[in-house]
């Protein structure tokens, strides 16, 4: 028996890491869409027995120690609500967010990198009004010329965007495990059909 224990244990050693909780603001609202704020099963008890968090639903899955049976928590609710952050840092990732995912030339999604409008060789900054998402094929035509000189143009200005809005963003890039127990959460303020 005990042999069997251990040999499934071990052929599925990631088994209870396939629990995540999805961690709530204490308003409801997922903490970040994108990534989904989640929380590995085990985080998620440890804030409830701190009492930092309350549990609002639940896998069918149980945990066990020598005295104490607990149901994996799959929606976990702060009980302080944490302020979001209003400054979006410049990240590459954030640019990507704020561009969809796309290249801002041909529109392409894919392989990605960045690209500065005005190049710059010709004084052009790094910043969110002057770099965008590009592909690398967009990226190689343009090189180090101007929009006009390459012939190219931008499907959108680039601008810094509001923290508000990249959150809105990142609702549009669901991950691939959305447990059924999360979507009263995450879509919490979509239009119901009547």
């Amino acid at each position: 028996m005990d042999g069997d224990f251990r040999s499934d244990f071990v052929r599925q050693p990631g088994a209870l890491k396939q629990h995540p909780a999805l961690v709530l603001n204490a308003d409801y609202r997922p903490l970040s869409y994108y990534p989904l704020s989640l929380w590995s099963w085990q985080e998620a008890i440890k804030a409830a027995w701190l009492d930092r968090v309350d549990i609002v639903a639940e896998y069918d899955e149980f945990v066990h120690s020598p005295s104490t049976r607990i149901r994996m928590p799959s929606v976990v609710v702060l009980k302080d609500y944490v302020k979001p952050q209003k400054r979006v840092a410049f990240t590459r990732f954030n640019l990507f967010l704020r561009d969809e995912f796309r290249c801002q030339y041909c529109g392409a999604k894919g392989d990605l990198t960045f690209d500065h409008v005005v190049p710059r060789a010709a004084g052009g900054v790094t910043s969110w009004e002057n770099v965008v998402a590009a592909c690398s094929p967009c990226n190689l035509k343009k090189g180090s010329k101007s929009l006009r000189r390459a012939g190219m143009s931008l499907r959108r200005a680039p601008r810094q965007p509001g923290a508000e809005e990249l959150r809105n963003t990142g609702r549009k890039f669901p991950p691939n495990l959305l447990h059924e127990s999360w979507m009263d959460f995450l879509y919490w303020d979509a239009e119901l059909e009547a």
